[in-house]
């Protein structure tokens, strides 16, 4: 008997539209600006092709991007039920790496949150952040000096992004940028869905005198649209269990903290 065939691409479809509906199938989320960049279109463009597809049961539409038909987009508070015991051992672990008057950045996250909570005591240390949930746990008379990065409202995770966080942070001379992300890449590079967003991380990691990159677990098997930059660029990666496959190879042992159940808190 002959193997089944596999079913092709809807014929019906333009070439874009099929190149769009497999790219999201195989990242499980794209955002309007990260597919017109991918694509060379204009997002006036993306959105009519989300929107085409989704009428056709193909994609599932969201605010600002799109994700496979019959998926669910977890929003802020769930995202940060998930993993959250792991995400505080990070948290944790982070913060005990970071030196007393040290200036830093703090991104976008649930897990940039976590370490927001384990900083909010340390009253030497000098915060800038886009991250407004992270900036709120800061707040305090005992906390460190916050100022929060101008820019436009980015979701409920309270992001803020554009052109004037990114020239804020153009002037800084930072010690550490802490940047979080949504997945890695077949090279184990760090990768996430918003390109304002990595906009923001990449100014970031050039203001710093180094960089460290906060993942749980879950991350590790989950691809993301643009990659935030190179595996090299961080000093450490801060996560709860050892990585697998292309990032467990790219990353040198002396670049890797884990925060295990055991020994949270410790560097």
């Amino acid at each position: 008997m002959p193997p089944e065939a596999v079913p092709g691409p809807d014929p019906a479809l333009a070439p874009r539209q099929a190149a769009l509906l497999r790219l999201v199938g195989e990242q499980g989320f794209g955002t309007v600006e990260g597919l017109a960049r991918r694509f060379g279109v204009s997002t006036q463009t993306v959105r009519r092709d989300i929107i085409a597809l989704t009428a056709r049961g193909l994609l599932q539409r969201f605010h600002g991007g799109a994700g496979p038909a019959g998926a669910v987009r977890l929003g802020h508070a769930e995202k940060a039920e998930r993993q959250r015991e792991a995400k505080a051992r990070i948290g944790a672990a982070a913060a005990a790496r970071i030196p007393p008057g040290a200036s830093l950045f703090l991104d976008v996250g649930t897990t940039a949150e976590a370490l927001a909570v384990a900083l909010a005591a340390r009253s030497d240390l000098r915060v800038f952040t886009n991250n407004m949930q992270a900036a709120l746990r800061l707040a305090g008379p005992d906390g460190p000096a916050v100022r929060v990065l101008g820019g436009t409202l980015r979701g409920a995770d309270g992001s803020l992004v554009g052109g004037e966080a990114v020239r804020t942070l153009g002037g800084l001379a930072l010690d550490i940028a802490v940047i979080a992300c949504s997945g890695f890449d077949g090279t184990g590079a760090p990768c996430d869905f918003d390109a304002e967003k990595i906009a923001l991380k990449r100014a970031a990691i050039a203001a710093a005198r180094q960089a460290m990159l906060l993942a749980d677990s879950s991350k590790f098997g989950r691809a993301a649209l643009e990659r935030i930059a190179s595996l090299h660029a961080f000093a450490v990666l801060v996560t709860d269990d050892a990585p697998r496959g292309a990032l467990a190879e790219a990353l040198p042992p002396t670049s890797l903290a884990i925060a295990r159940s055991t020994d949270a808190g410790s560097p």
